[in-house]
């Protein structure tokens, strides 16, 4: 975080001093919201939740290091050697304290959302611009009302772009993220049934992805998917440019897979207004095309050449347990893709279990939450893709994943296994671990399946 006095940070939160404490010029160099984890001469930021308030610990923080900290009440006492600065409401402070902060620095903003796909296109867009610049990009899920602004708030001078993601899971979410951001490009992976529990369609779903487009800087660009058919319906109906991506024919970024090795890579064509030629993804699926369209789209209006795009796609690394392939020894191989599912996820996952060259395909498949009413629909769904995909063994986990095991046993998948939670899950393991296969494992993030990852590596020879 670039340094920034006391006096600056009451201007940026419109905030009052209590106590006795009145140098103004006192820097503050981090802000914390964890008073458990406090850096000498840091704002603690107390936030309030449903079931916590950061008020509780601003002694604790304080004892910690902080050098003060914001305040939505005041308080009996103050140390004379702390600033208390008081706001209305903490979340807001931190808000206007990002957007204050980012006005500071006049470097291009990315964002990107999409219910699908969203953190490997941020991981995708960072790996292709940081072949010529200094990234700034959002760390695991710090992609909410909490999580971005603090992003915002690591700028430092020597960053020379920032790429963002944004999350959501109800209307209104993206338009205050994208408020803060007002970004020069803004990224829509596509449209799915990830929150279609609680925002009921997926033209809501539309409805809240798009909020990001009216926040683009005028003169900016809009990244969009053209293969999905209400993405491509915004074609000559957004307020700035935009560019389509895909498979597609027409699309102004267009890709096909012609090949890969089913262990670390595809190859594709990928085409653009300034490049055609094959391209070395270092990820498997077809849909890896997408990410590397929306990198090559913002790093073209960035300037980059073909080889900075080529090259910064192939530096490209996921986020952890975001399909990250384990090889282990005897032909083995986990793809931990656990941070997250939904329907649209799940069956990418199952197309990229199904290219595997081993002989045996395992999926270990959990409850995808958030889907409502369509729940059990959408997990039967999942379950018949299996067979179709030619899948051998499904191991489901979860109360919702009982639709899954029977869909996929109506599909015909040979072997199919069902256990109630993670730990009956576990001590079944044992018997479907053999030579020569890939286990897929999958769930949301509340199911936390990366301890059957964590299993399997651990119960599998060493590569």
């Amino acid at each position: 975080m670039e340094t920034i006095t006391l006096d600056q940070l009451l201007q940026a939160v419109d905030g009052t001093l209590l106590g006795e404490f009145r140098d103004g010029q006192t820097p503050i160099a981090r802000v914390d919201t964890d008073s458990r984890n406090m850096h000498p001469g840091s704002l603690f930021i107390p936030l309030v939740g449903e079931r916590f308030d950061g008020h509780a610990y601003i002694a604790s923080a304080l004892e910690g290091g902080a050098a003060g900290c914001l305040t939505a009440r005041e308080r009996e006492s103050y140390r004379p050697d702390k600033f208390y600065v008081k706001v209305a409401s903490t979340q807001k402070a931190l808000r206007d304290l990002a957007a204050w902060h980012k006005s500071r620095f006049r470097i291009p903003f990315v964002a990107v959302t999409g219910s699908v796909g969203k953190t490997t296109a941020k991981d995708m867009i960072a790996a292709v611009l940081g072949s010529r610049y200094k990234v700034l990009k959002t760390q695991g899920n710090f992609n909410n009302n909490i999580g971005l602004p603090l992003t915002l708030l690591e700028l430092d001078r020597s960053y020379e772009i920032c790429v963002l993601e944004m999350g959501m899971d109800k209307l209104g979410e993206i338009d205050y993220l994208a408020d803060i951001v007002k970004p020069d490009v803004g990224v829509i992976t596509n449209i799915g049934d990830a929150h279609i529990e609680r925002l009921g369609s997926r033209e809501n779903i539309f409805r809240a992805k798009c909020e990001l487009l009216p926040h683009i800087q005028k003169g900016g660009l809009a990244v969009l998917n053209g293969d999905d058919a209400m993405l491509a319906a915004l074609r000559g109906g957004t307020a700035e440019q935009a560019v389509f991506c895909g498979a597609g024919e027409g699309l102004d970024y267009r890709a096909v897979q012609t090949g890969g090795d089913g262990v670390s890579h595809i190859h594709c064509r990928m085409i653009t207004p300034r490049m055609d030629r094959q391209v070395k993804i270092p990820a498997l699926g077809a849909h890896m095309i997408y990410p590397s369209l929306f990198a090559a789209a913002v790093g073209e209006r960035f300037g980059l050449t073909a080889d900075e795009i080529e090259s910064g796609i192939l530096s490209f690394v996921p986020t952890r347990m975001r399909m990250n392939i384990i090889h282990r020894g005897d032909r083995i191989t986990i793809l931990d893709d656990t941070y997250n599912a939904n329907p649209q996820a799940m069956r990418a996952a199952i197309s990229v279990l199904a290219d595997a060259p081993t002989r045996r395909k395992v999926a270990v498949l959990g409850d995808m939450f958030e889907l409502g009413p369509f729940a059990p629909a959408l997990h039967a769904g999942v379950g018949e893709c299996l067979g179709r995909a030619k899948i051998d063994c499904l191991l489901a986990v979860g109360e919702l994943a009982a639709h899954m095991a029977q869909g996929a046993r109506d599909a015909g998948v040979s072997q199919v296994y069902y256990c109630a939670d993670r730990e009956k899950a576990r001590d079944l393991l044992p018997q479907l671990i053999c030579p020569d296969t890939t286990f897929l494992v999958k769930a949301s993030r509340g199911m936390k399946l990366e301890a059957l990852s964590e299993f399997l590596k651990e119960h599998t020879p060493e590569p």
